[in-house]
């Protein structure tokens, strides 16, 4: 199997960025779901537009800062930030 890697991005709105894949496949993320529904100062940070144009790709991961807002991969290659997980509700 291939390992995931983003090879392309380019920002497309405030908080949307197109990803290629080194597979060819695209996505288009919306981060601000993820941004506006965290309670973590470090992460509603980013909220400021001019923050969050401070992304860069490192080795085919998409960093902000020192490494101070990034997320797993396969979640951007699937475009599923927000988790929700209901399994473990009783």
């Amino acid at each position: 199997m291939t390992p995931i890697e983003i090879t392309g991005l380019a920002q497309t709105g405030d908080y949307r960025l197109r990803l290629t894949f080194k597979d060819g496949k695209e996505q288009e993320v919306d981060f601000l779901p993820f941004l506006s529904s965290s309670r973590h100062p470090a992460i509603r940070a980013f909220l400021a537009p001019e923050r969050f144009a401070t992304y860069r790709l490192e080795y085919g991961d998409l960093v902000w800062g020192d490494f101070e807002l990034c997320f797993p991969i396969v979640d951007l290659y699937e475009n599923h930030l927000l988790h929700n997980d209901t399994s473990l509700a009783a």
